[in-house]
């Protein structure tokens, strides 16, 4: 007996997923990368040029703008790398995501009239992109993978 057109239809679509699956450490690769590599730049940037945002720092009335401008720009550069490369990944997510959220309520929140403007800001897209990297982990091409490997800590693959 031949199969439905439903039946052949859900035979792809098992067959596409499982593809699909065995792709999962190379699509947490690319996220980190295109997220990593934004911040180790944006961190670059404001480690070698404080002054500037210190200044901008003190127009949106942070406390301690010169100090918070170091922490920022330090971290931004430090854990941008450590998710380029897969390291302390899931540690490195959290000063990331704190700074995203301070951006929006700092620079952007006179901008917030509703619920759309504010997913459309890139902070926000980057907040929940650091927090899927935060949940599903670094993926195996990553040295936190080969570390967990190593010392036996692996849990399952897609760690």
């Amino acid at each position: 007996m031949s199969k439905g057109i439903v039946d052949r239809a859900l035979d792809l679509r098992d067959m596409a997923v499982e593809r699909l699956d065995k792709q999962r450490g190379v699509a947490l690769l690319l996220g980190r990368l295109a997220i990593g590599l934004v911040f180790l730049s944006t961190g670059w940037g404001k480690v070698h040029n404080v002054a500037k945002v210190t200044e901008f720092f003190e127009s949106l009335h942070i406390p301690a703008p010169g100090f918070h401008a170091v922490v920022v720009g330090w971290s931004e550069l430090l854990c941008g790398t450590a998710l380029v490369l897969g390291v302390m990944t899931r540690l490195a997510t959290i000063p990331l995501i704190v700074s995203m959220i301070v951006a929006i309520l700092t620079a952007k929140r006179a901008d917030i009239h509703g619920f759309f403007d504010l997913v459309a800001f890139e902070e926000f897209t980057y907040a929940i992109v650091l927090v899927m990297i935060a949940i599903l982990g670094p993926g195996a091409i990553a040295i936190d993978h080969v570390l967990a490997k190593k010392y036996g800590r692996v849990k399952s693959a897609t760690t």
